[in-house]
């Protein structure tokens, strides 16, 4: 019976790793060990940043929207208070593009919901 080799297999894997690792510094661009360490840490961090971008995207709208807010003298949390119980349908990330982009707008919206 003749002998399975694996050398296409690990060919491949080793090609899939390396084209990842394109653009790596020094061996860790060419040598497959440290490529194959470095993607996947890479990798790791990758999947966690896609979680951590949710969280920092809302911490920047909240800043935002409080620096707009008090602009119109009114503390953060006592224009979301009000934004929710005069039912108003814009979210933080929708306040902070007025915030920024239409601030007379924004104006418009904190007197609306105004105390």
């Amino acid at each position: 019976m003749t002998r399975a080799r694996t050398s296409p297999t690990s060919h491949r894997r080793h090609k899939k790793i390396l084209k990842l690792a394109k653009g790596y510094w020094g061996a860790r661009s060419k040598d497959y060990r440290r490529a194959k360490e470095t993607v996947m840490r890479a990798m790791a961090f990758s999947y966690r940043d896609r979680k951590n971008r949710k969280r920092d995207f809302r911490k920047l709208w909240i800043i935002r929207v409080r620096a707009a807010a008090m602009l119109n003298g009114l503390s953060y949390s006592r224009f979301i208070d009000a934004l929710s119980k005069g039912s108003v349908g814009l979210n933080r990330k929708i306040m902070a593009e007025l915030a920024v982009h239409h601030p007379d707008i924004f104006a418009a919206v904190v007197q609306k919901v105004k105390p």
